[in-house]
């Protein structure tokens, strides 16, 4: 690891096996905790590079454990986090919302690092178990069309950092990595993430996945479709830039999606949408983003149409039915 490190602080960048090396003798506990440190230290004051990240990822993907669902035709929607908005969990609920409409989500989460209140944060207060245990999970999934993956039970490999992280407090180049290593595999996936230079390195390694995919950010900065303003959106077929009108939708305010100051707060959000009590905003949030989840899962649908039908699944009730599924 001196090195690795010596390499680093010399503004040199590392290749993609030795990220990859790097990041399985991690997850095998061959540093200790001060190097470590110094090593996820690194990625705050420079960029990560294509070869740095997707070593990263083919290390976490290597050392995962995998879950047994049957199939890889699901979809999850999930942000890198990260950008500090500190927003309710706009992507948590967006995917009830898509398996309310009929698609199979495989979500994955994990507890906050550098917000108050991370998707798993939010499940266990509402009374979830997690499991890694793919006769469960696949139970849930043909039930409830969604199964919930916490990500320290696939990702052994994060209990050595996972101290760390949350020591430090701020994002590291694991909230870049959140997304790209769902254990499922899945072959739909929306991700948001916080920068216009994730989103450029997310748009190359994606293009070579030969999955469907929609990336996000919002120009103003958020890591999800904040309807703050104008977002760019990446697919296989190219990239635009969209405004909260496009989706048929208003603009709000950065104080609307606003999270709540503690889990409970936060749940109570959470419950209020899934029920149909959230404000205009938070509800046409979760829509936006569900709709281009579905968007993402169903290319028969055009944006409008895919907007319709998330907008069908949380008024109608069958998100809450899905999210009330997976908790029985």
């Amino acid at each position: 690891m001196k090195q690795v490190l010596q390499q680093l602080i010399e503004h040199k960048a590392l290749s993609k096996d030795t990220a990859k090396q790097v990041l399985i003798n991690i997850g095998r506990g061959q540093y200790n905790t001060s190097q470590m440190a110094a090593f996820m230290t690194v990625y705050l004051m420079r960029n990560i590079t294509v070869h740095e990240l997707e070593g990263f990822r083919e290390a976490m993907l290597e050392l995962c454990l995998v879950p047994d669902l049957g199939t890889d035709q699901v979809i999850d929607l999930c942000g890198t986090g990260g950008d500090g908005k500190d927003t309710f969990n706009i992507s948590t609920l967006a995917s009830f919302v898509v398996a309310g409409a009929g698609y199979k989500v495989a979500k994955h989460g994990n507890n906050g690092v550098s917000s108050i209140c991370g998707s798993s944060n939010v499940m266990a207060h509402l009374g979830y178990t997690f499991t890694n245990d793919s006769t469960v999970l696949k139970c849930k999934l043909e039930a409830a069309n969604i199964c919930f993956l916490h990500a320290p039970l696939f990702h052994p490999a994060m209990k050595e950092v996972a101290p760390i992280r949350k020591d430090l407090g701020v994002k590291t180049f694991f909230n870049m990595l959140g997304p790209m290593i769902n254990p499922a595999k899945p072959h739909f996936q929306m991700v948001g993430v916080f920068s216009l230079e994730l989103l450029r390195l997310y748009t190359y390694l994606y293009q070579q996945t030969g999955k469907r995919f929609v990336l996000l950010h919002a120009l103003d900065g958020y890591d999800e479709v904040s309807l703050t303003g104008p977002f760019k959106i990446v697919t296989p077929q190219g990239e635009q830039i969209l405004h909260p009108s496009d989706l048929g939708l208003p603009t709000y305010q950065e104080s609307d999606l606003a999270g709540g100051e503690t889990v409970e707060e936060s749940a109570a959000i959470f419950m209020n949408v899934l029920e149909g009590r959230g404000t205009a905003a938070q509800q046409d949030a979760v829509v936006a983003n569900a709709g281009l989840g579905i968007y993402c899962a169903d290319e028969r649908l055009t944006l409008p149409e895919s907007i319709q039908k998330a907008r069908h699944s949380l008024n109608n009730g069958l998100a809450l039915n899905s999210f009330l599924t997976l908790l029985a």
